[in-house]
């Protein structure tokens, strides 16, 4: 689950308590902009590739081009209420910022999503949408309910890869709630070609299949751990490519 990032993304007044504590702000050890300075002092390049997978409304992407003004994004995101913010929020003038409005998985064609929303003064809440069904997300942060899934198209990482012709990709940032060992399983090529991965994890399988840290890393054995930012339920980690 992302963490909000401004006040006008914060759970509403009848969510604080529960949200705060999902959240684990106790654990986090320092802030989204400090995460976002500490992976650019890696990736140490004027102007990298970035793929923001699960973009949301593009405050990570907008993060690194203020950090990287000459930075290549390519942003991919399949939640319709999340698109509209994120076209709300990028500037389309923007030529190095490209949207594609997909899922990423170990498959082409559709694949069901499953909108997260809240009730109340939570309703909107599309933070915690995924491709994967929910299970124990369901008890952890009880304030967030799933509609039901709607339909998205969905394209192999590698298959995207090749076709965009690039030569390196310097970070995945990747924000797939649960689908973690999805996108992995579509994408062996492209991370030959990755330098950086920034991925969320959870070992309490928010979503059904949710893979744990110790898995994750078990399906990337070219990348070594670089720095771990845990939360209560969750968490983040960025992992370097050894080979590159």
């Amino acid at each position: 689950m992302k963490m909000p990032q401004s006040a006008t993304e914060s759970p509403p007044d009848s969510v604080q308590q529960p949200a705060q504590q999902a959240f684990g702000r106790d654990f986090d050890p320092i802030s989204p902009l400090e995460v976002h300075r500490q992976i650019a002092s890696f990736l140490d390049k004027p102007d990298p590739v970035i793929l923001d997978i699960g973009c949301y409304d593009g405050s990570d992407t907008l993060r690194f081009l203020r950090l990287f003004p000459k930075a290549e994004a390519y942003c991919f995101e399949p939640d319709p209420r999340a698109i509209a913010r994120f076209k709300k929020n990028i500037d389309p003038s923007l030529e190095k910022v490209t949207l594609f409005e997909i899922a990423i998985s170990d498959r082409n064609g559709r694949i069901d999503f499953h909108p997260s929303n809240g009730d109340g003064e939570a309703k909107g809440w599309a933070l915690s949408g995924s491709i994967r069904r929910p299970k124990n997300h369901l008890s952890e942060y009880a304030w967030v309910r799933f509609d039901q899934p709607i339909s998205v198209e969905t394209r192999r990482l590698d298959d995207w890869y090749s076709n965009a012709k690039l030569d390196k990709i310097d970070l995945i940032w990747m924000d797939v709630q649960g689908a973690e060992a999805d996108v992995i399983a579509g994408a062996s090529e492209t991370l030959n070609k990755t330098r950086f991965i920034y991925t969320e994890y959870s070992d309490k399988e928010l979503y059904e299949g949710q893979l744990s840290l110790r898995a994750i890393l078990n399906l990337l054995p070219s990348f070594e751990l670089v720095a771990q930012y845990p939360r209560e339920v969750e968490g983040d980690v960025l992992l370097r490519n050894t080979k590159l």
